[in-house]
């Protein structure tokens, strides 16, 4: 896809599972994501999907892509964690495909499991796929880290934040 979008074929780095690539001091791992793979009808399963751990001199940051629940989130804390903050997919989510996409609460759970110090929840204000109310995840996932005492973040739609102050006020 993207070299029909004009990439040159040189610029494209193309991960498995746990590989690395460094890119002036930042180094980037593809971990395990439990999702469908696939846009057409006959492309399922034909490619890997994945999250992201990101670790700086700065921070150690983790990026659960869309994933349902599972085992993997441990394993990602264990081999990579802890991490300073999770950006923890949250949204999207239905009784109808419970391995592909994380409930709030277990949103929540991920970001424990994988050894997050705080945590925020995305993928959840951009289009309707599911049948939830659109703020529906971030007041569940706020509920069950309150729960769980996980530090959050909720900033609004665009905001900008560094990791020592969390904007944390409900804005919807």
């Amino acid at each position: 896809r993207l070299e029909h979008w004009g990439v040159a074929p040189e610029k494209i780095e193309e991960l498995d599972w746990w590989e690395q690539l460094n890119y002036r001091g930042i180094v980037l791992t593809a971990t395990p994501g439990r999702h469908f793979s696939g846009r057409f009808l006959n492309d399922r399963m034909a490619s890997l999907w994945c999250g992201w751990a990101i670790k700086s001199e700065q921070a150690n940051l983790y990026l659960s892509g869309d994933s349902g629940y599972n085992d993997g989130f441990k394993e990602v804390g264990k081999k990579l964690g802890p991490f300073d903050f999770g950006m923890m997919e949250c949204g999207q989510y239905s009784q109808y495909w419970p391995t592909i996409h994380l409930f709030p609460e277990e949103s929540v759970q991920a970001a424990i499991d994988a050894g997050c110090k705080a945590a925020m929840p995305i993928h959840w204000g951009k289009f309707k796929l599911s049948i939830h109310a659109w703020n529906e995840p971030p007041e569940r996932f706020s509920l069950k880290a309150s729960e769980l005492n996980l530090p959050l973040a909720l900033p609004r739609i665009g905001e900008t934040f560094n990791l020592k102050h969390f904007p944390a006020d409900p804005w919807w």
